[in-house]
């Protein structure tokens, strides 16, 4: 059936915005690239494939690097040559025969709120059973996963996950931690395109014992609690190793039967190219993936971003995404987009987050975010403080919800999620996670 006119300059609208962010995220990409890639990197969605966008490249000098693993088969990893103009050359493809889209692959950043405490949960190491692995007692009696009443939940409705599988795109996971190995299941490192999704690949040499000096909790996203790895954050190239770990074990702290699919997008460094993370989606709706769980965030729109989420969406995955931590009233992405749950950060007295974004219009609800207690490489322990840290309460809660004791399918989700506990924040869209309700709701839908 044709167009109408209107529907057709809606498109063209659509594609002219398009082309207007792509080139100015040009002109910003250079300042914020890793500075190894010299050549400009872009996705190309293209309607006739692998062998129409070869032929446009071999007309236009670009290359096609990769696809990046959508159900058609339409979109690819596509570079320009230095020697090229990218203002000219992107303006060019999009006038091509069978280009449906084309886009920077903008560099995606992990943010860093404070942190500060001295809270005595923080270093209560007594150890502690918890299904099949021995875990810090601070671990399990920490005040966020108090007020979320994770161990009455799983008690209650006899839920721990079992029967679910949820994707954690992140910095990958560390193979051998021994709370998290028996629940991980095969992953992928989209940095090194190797399998198995590992933190470990190109991380810092295991500090030397006899040299640890105490930690202490410090101006950062992370406070190391075990003083075996206080030394290895201080370098800026690993400011973020560590980061897929912490989520995990949040993950596993609220669903400890779940099986964790590790899948490492991120570098130790905190940086993301969108292309692994679209590959990152795909991959984990194509391996049985239940739930997404994404502690990080766009500041600039993508048409290509949004499809995958929808894709997965259609296809019963539970999206949930992170707020962000920039004290702002302001819209990121994922979790702006339909269908994703997205989350803020509340402090261990439910109180909105200084550092936590609250959304336009606001953020569908907020978790636990502060002085979070986790899982960290080398079978130690760190603190958390962000809304990377409240993402993965919430993908847990999805994941019991979902689990072979309950009756709650993914449509069914959202629902349950949204009955949190109203803490007078309209800011925070339906309140603060409470695991109970949502349960008790799926039970009652």
């Amino acid at each position: 059936m044709g167009k109408t006119m209107g529907e057709i300059k809606s498109y063209v609208g659509h594609r002219r915005a398009g082309i207007v962010a792509s080139l100015l995220l040009l002109v910003v990409a250079p300042f914020c690239a890793p500075s190894a890639e010299a050549q400009t990197r872009l996705i190309v969605r293209d309607s006739l494939g692998l062998p129409g966008l070869n032929l446009t490249c071999l007309l236009t000098g670009c290359k096609v690097v990769e696809g990046l693993g959508d159900p058609n088969g339409q979109l690819f990893l596509v570079t320009l040559p230095a020697i090229l103009n990218p203002v000219t050359e992107l303006l060019k493809l999009n006038l091509d025969l069978g280009i449906l889209d084309v886009e920077v692959d903008q560099v995606v950043t992990a943010q860093q709120p404070e942190a500060t405490s001295t809270a005595s949960y923080l270093t209560d190491k007594t150890p502690t059973s918890y299904y099949g692995a021995t875990v810090w007692q601070g671990y399990l009696v920490q005040p966020a996963n108090q007020l979320v009443r994770t161990a009455q939940t799983q008690s209650t409705f006899n839920v721990a996950g079992a029967g679910t599988k949820v994707a954690d795109i992140d910095t990958g996971v560390d193979p051998t931690n021994p709370v998290l190995q028996s629940v991980l299941v095969d992953g992928y490192d989209f940095t090194t395109n190797t399998s198995g999704g590992s933190e470990m690949t190109g991380a810092p040499a295991a500090p030397n014992m006899s040299e640890a000096q105490p930690a202490t909790l410090e101006q950062r996203t992370v406070a190391v609690l075990d003083q075996r790895t206080v030394a290895v954050l201080d370098g800026t190239s690993y400011s973020d190793f560590g980061h897929g770990t912490m989520t995990a074990g949040i993950i596993h702290l609220v669903a400890p039967e779940a099986k964790i699919m590790p899948l490492k997008a991120f570098t130790a460094d905190g940086a993301a190219y969108d292309s692994n993370i679209l590959r990152a989606i795909y991959y984990a709706v194509a391996n049985g993936a239940n739930v997404m769980s994404m502690s990080f965030n766009y500041t600039s729109y993508s048409s290509e971003l949004a499809t995958a989420i929808k894709y997965a969406n259609s296809k019963g995955v539970i999206s949930v995404a992170s707020a962000g931590n920039n004290s702002e009233d302001t819209m990121v992405y994922p979790g702006g987009l339909p269908g994703v749950i997205d989350v803020a950060s509340t402090s261990n007295t439910d109180v909105q987050s200084t550092f936590t974004n609250y959304g336009v219009p606001p953020v569908f609800m907020a978790a636990p975010g502060e002085g979070v207690v986790t899982t960290y490489p080398w079978g130690t322990w760190a603190a958390g403080w962000g809304t990377s840290f409240s993402t993965p309460f919430v993908a847990g809660t999805a994941a019991l919800m979902m689990g072979a004791n309950s009756n709650c399918p993914s449509s069914m989700v959202p629902m349950g999620l949204a009955n949190a506990d109203y803490i007078g924040n309209l800011n925070l869209g339906h309140g603060r996670l409470d695991t109970y309700q949502a349960l008790q709701a799926c039970h009652l839908l």
